[in-house]
């Protein structure tokens, strides 16, 4: 495990699961959910990247450019595949200066398409900034979309602020269903207590990238580049943690109706984009 320190801020990082972000914290306190001791599962780490896809597709099915895929659907969240494939392998890191590089190049596969991903993560005394960039290495076009995945620590008191113009309501299984307004299931934009919200695992559209996280510590501020298209918000009821996933696709995008704008980008041979997430004292 790797320790990077700057000012008040320290964080730890665990390349080898899915690229994770281990811990980040301020001044000793834990800013993100900090990873167990010998954790193997990714979805218990402080915050690892999504690649080449954001959250679900259903029953891992598509079809681009006239191209059917099937994929093979992801254990414990079948008969869908989730998150892509770069949670799920090794990250190579290196010290670039004061900058942490991890990189992930994922051959064709179950995914058919080669990629190469890259997370840059500068910590300097103002807090954390995370470039998340995806490359296709393929002869071919390829669909493609990106996130990142942070678990905050959740208090009693703890509150979320962001502004959005709607919600994807979703069916049993996490799929997407309608586009609504966010108070038909919780609207974030007065800050509400964490705590008080039912369960939450939904994407918010029309976000102006940026999310307060504010409780009797100070306040942490969460903003995202323009790239970003909306933000997933996951809070189970009963937890120690909540999600706010900066993306650049909504869930089952691949399977949007023809004339939405989901997020997903085709990304010629060669050609690169990325995703900006910065975490900060507010």
């Amino acid at each position: 495990m790797t320790t990077i320190r700057a000012g008040d801020w320290e964080m730890t990082l665990r390349p080898a699961l899915g690229g994770a972000i281990a811990s980040l914290t301020l001044g000793g306190r834990d800013v993100l959910r900090p990873t167990a001791e010998g954790e193997t599962d990714p979805l218990f780490s402080a915050c690892f990247p999504l690649v080449p896809y954001a959250n679900r597709i259903d029953h891992g099915r598509f079809v681009f450019e006239d191209r059917e895929v099937r994929l093979t659907p992801t254990p414990r969240f079948e008969p869908h595949v989730l998150h892509g494939t770069g949670w799920l392998a090794p990250w190579a890191l290196t010290m670039d200066g004061a900058v942490a590089v991890m990189t992930y190049a994922h051959p064709a596969g179950d995914w058919p398409w080669s990629f190469k991903a890259e997370q840059r993560l500068t910590l300097t005394s103002d807090g954390l900034t995370v470039v998340l960039t995806m490359t296709n290495t393929d002869a071919a076009p390829m669909p493609a979309g990106v996130g990142l995945h942070p678990y905050f620590v959740r208090r009693a008191g703890t509150r979320l602020t962001l502004k959005s113009d709607g919600v994807w309501l979703a069916d049993e299984t996490q799929i997407p269903v309608r586009k609504a307004a966010p108070g038909e299931l919780f609207d974030w934009r007065d800050g509400p207590r964490v705590n008080d919200a039912p369960f939450v695992d939904n994407a918010y559209a029309g976000w102006d990238g940026a999310a307060l996280v504010s409780d009797s510590s100070g306040d942490i501020r969460l903003t995202a580049g323009a790239e970003a298209t909306g933000v997933h918000v996951f809070a189970p009821p009963g937890e120690d943690f909540f999600c706010v996933e900066p993306v650049t696709q909504r869930p089952n995008a691949h399977n949007a109706p023809p004339g939405e704008t989901s997020g997903v980008r085709t990304l010629a041979p060669g050609e690169a984009f990325a995703l900006t997430m910065s975490i900060a004292r507010a």
